[in-house]
């Protein structure tokens, strides 16, 4: 893989390898874009195939966080950590620590919170050796597990998905096939099953779609049967690239509207959901709830302040398909757009401040 060529391809700012050999911590930390302010996203702690897999990752992560965190209008950069390892196997308390002395060196460059594999309590411990680190426990006076706030932002803007497919946003009497019940989707869930929609849901965790079925009524099919159920929305809430070439033959749905990040495996899934008619709630924008949630850390958390923030989600979705369909142009690129152009806009106005700068320190 050659780095600088995969680094200028989408224009990434800094790429850092972290390790400590008496803990096993390899780490990868990726920082596309600092543009808006310090770079902000979670650690993920995975398995992966590869050095070079969990290196593609940490760069798709990192620019979707760029772009989420430009849409949900926040003063933040994008980056993102993934740590390679079993989450349930590798994990220990100087594997951590050291990981935080490495965020504490990039001063402030880089703010890292919970990802898949990490938790509140490994963030805590992150806390020992700095700052830069969100999602940590209430009793630090932070806002803890951001999960809830992630599923209350996916629910807003599954509404205004909805709205657009089927004339209203009520999920009352829609199917929805949930795949993947972690800790989003359970919440997920619940608001929607308190709405009075039918779940249809699936995991490779047997223990969480039994809880899903007992707590909500929701009906357990196989991984493999979830994208050809019949169902008005779909959403994917577990790991990416579940719309690609196999899918789309099989989905039913209307709407994909779901947690998961890097829904589409390549840009041109997105512009097939566009062609066969169905809404597609862009993944970075309808998920961005935990990440205002910990942002509003940065402020001296306030709980209510954050989800009405979260709750504008609803108009984030309907800005983007607004976009979308006056133009005639895929959601996904309808939502780049508007990241890209609050990035631009900055970028030319402090371009234009330094050179002010520039010009009257040189008439002095």
């Amino acid at each position: 893989m050659e780095l600088f060529a995969a680094m200028q391809r989408d224009d990434y700012e800094e790429l850092l390898f972290c390790q400590d050999q008496a803990s096993g911590l390899k780490a990868i930390i990726a920082i596309h874009d600092t543009t808006l302010g310090p770079a902000l996203g979670g650690t993920r702690m995975w398995t992966y195939a590869s050095e070079e897999a969990a290196i593609v990752d940490a760069l798709r992560l990192a620019k979707g966080m760029t772009y989420k965190n430009a849409v949900a209008g926040l003063n933040l950069g994008g980056g993102k950590t993934v740590i390679i390892g079993d989450p349930k196997k590798d994990k220990n308390e100087a594997m951590f620590r050291a990981f935080g002395r490495y965020i504490q060196g990039l001063n402030g460059r880089y703010i890292t919170a919970e990802d898949v594999g990490t938790t509140e309590e490994d963030m805590d411990i992150i806390h020992q050796e700095t700052d830069y680190v969100t999602g940590i426990s209430a009793t630090y006076g932070s806002s803890g597990n951001p999960s809830p706030a992630t599923a209350f932002g996916v629910y807003q803007g599954m509404k205004a998905a909805a709205k657009v497919a089927f004339g209203s946003d009520s999920l009352a009497g829609k199917t929805v096939a949930v795949q993947g019940v972690g800790n989003v989707s359970f919440t997920l869930c619940k608001y929607l099953h308190e709405e009075g929609a039918q779940l249809i849901v699936t995991d490779i965790n047997k223990e969480a779609v039994a809880r899903a079925v007992e707590a909500y009524g929701a009906k357990a099919v196989d991984p493999a049967d979830i994208l050809s159920v019949a169902c008005d929305i779909y959403a994917p809430c577990a790991l990416g690239a579940t719309i690609n070439d196999e899918s789309l033959p099989l989905l039913k749905a209307k709407v994909v509207a779901g947690a998961a990040n890097n829904q589409l495996k390549e840009p041109r899934h997105g512009d097939a959901l566009h062609a066969k008619g169905i809404v597609y709630a862009p993944d970075y924008v309808i998920n961005a709830g935990g990440v205002i949630n910990v942002a509003d850390e940065l402020n001296g958390y306030n709980k209510e302040r954050a989800y009405k923030k979260i709750a504008k989600i609803y108009g984030s979705i309907t800005r983007v398909l607004e976009i979308s369909q006056a133009n005639g142009i895929p959601a996904y690129a309808a939502a780049d757009r508007l990241a890209e152009e609050r990035i631009a806009l900055l970028r030319t106005s402090r371009s234009t401040f330094l050179r002010n700068e520039h010009h009257a320190i040189s008439r002095r």
